[in-house]
């Protein structure tokens, strides 16, 4: 199946000069790549990072900042210039831009996430490039997401792309450090990220004006991988490097077989990879081969136990008999209630709470542990 809806992530060492400030021929180039994908009918989504490579000089910082107040000062004068930038840049395409800043808190927000998905997805209807950054100025952490290596996977699974193009200034994976073994061999293709890999993978930054190394790129890869999106981490040069990477002749490494299996829904991917798990419900055999193998949800003559204190509403982790973890799943019953009506039928049940759900968890709001994996939460 073609590819129609590309997500791509560039990160500061790809738009920045030797001095570490804002390179406006990388930047030209790059929005010349993106415009030829465009041309090509291709939607795209741009994760951009160098905000705060743009911002520092003008506040007066000889180099990058190094405290959280003169990073977010210098991303919140940076992000305008960056955006100025991007926006001169792309008017001789014909191409309009738009602006979305997000956080950690709404990816962890449901209805904030969905908000997101609804307003990328109107943009890219309508032929606008968003143009994605962390809201760095505001973050409550430093710099939550790490690096926008993370934030461009969870992007590229929220608006279900095809592909996401990490760019960067290796070409990409190595089974060694390359800049260390003259003998490293590199990866062209992964079908799947080896464990040994992402264990053997330095976290160090890979440049001074950047905020992620290689491994923030292998934990993206991962979970982008999680929500059916292929990758490719690598660099390239000119106008066509975009056209080269989605054809298959990138300088770098693909990541992912060619065969797509279905994204998650947003409202499995909230539950899976950013909710708070609330309390544990453990299920006997019967109603864990119901959700695990039937694609049923869970009913409450199927629960044997319940632990921890919860509402309606809220994310529980469900295990079996042995206590392994099957998945998470958002109830539609407070603990107190399922306390209850526990091995009950669910006629019975209904009529003892006056509920209007039989399931417990319906199927729809239900993730089973395979589909499950961990969001980090970083420091850049």
């Amino acid at each position: 199946m073609k590819m129609k809806r590309i997500v791509v992530k560039i990160g500061s060492s790809s738009l920045t000069d030797a001095r570490g400030q804002l390179d406006e021929i990388k930047l030209n180039e790059h929005v010349a790549a993106i415009a030829r994908l465009k041309a090509c009918g291709y939607e795209v989504a741009l994760v951009s990072s160098g905000a705060v490579a743009a911002g520092y000089s003008g506040l007066g910082y000889p180099s990058r900042p190094v405290t959280l107040a003169g990073k977010q000062a210098a991303a919140a004068v940076g992000q305008v210039e960056l955006l100025n930038f991007y926006a001169k840049s792309f008017r001789q395409y014909g191409l309009t831009i738009a602006q979305l800043l997000l956080a950690r808190q709404d990816f962890e927000r449901r209805e904030q996430m969905s908000h997101a998905y609804s307003t990328l997805t109107e943009l890219l209807r309508r032929s606008v490039i968003p143009i994605i950054n962390e809201n760095d100025s505001v973050s409550l952490e430093e710099l939550t997401f790490g690096d926008n290596d993370m934030l461009s996977a969870l992007v590229s699974g929220l608006i279900h792309a095809d592909f996401l193009a990490i760019l960067t200034d290796v070409n990409g994976l190595y089974d060694k450090n390359p800049n260390l073994f003259p003998e490293a061999k590199r990866y062209n293709f992964l079908e799947q990220l080896p464990e040994t890999l992402l264990e053997s993978t330095s976290s160090a930054s890979g440049s001074k004006v950047g905020t992620g190394g290689m491994k923030s790129k292998l934990m993206a890869a991962e979970t982008a991988l999680s929500l059916g999106v292929r990758i490719f981490i690598g660099k390239g040069m000119g106008t066509e490097k975009l056209m080269q990477i989605i054809n298959g002749q990138g300088d770098g490494t693909y990541i992912g077989s060619g065969v797509r299996h279905p994204s998650l829904k947003v409202a499995k991917q909230w539950i899976a990879l950013h909710s708070q798990v609330s309390g544990k419900i453990e299920v006997d055999d019967g109603a864990a081969k119901a959700l695990m193998h039937d694609g049923k949800s869970l009913l409450p003559a199927g629960i044997r136990s319940i632990s921890g204190q919860f509402s309606a509403g809220e994310v529980i982790q469900i295990v079996d008999q042995n206590h392994k973890v099957l998945g998470k799943g958002q109830v539609n019953y407070s603990s107190l209630q399922l306390n209850q009506i526990k091995r009950m039928p669910s006629e019975l049940a209904m009529n003892q709470i006056k509920g209007g759900h039989p399931e417990v968890v319906h199927r729809d709001n239900w993730v089973p542990w395979t589909a499950i994996v961990r969001v980090p939460r970083g420091r850049r």
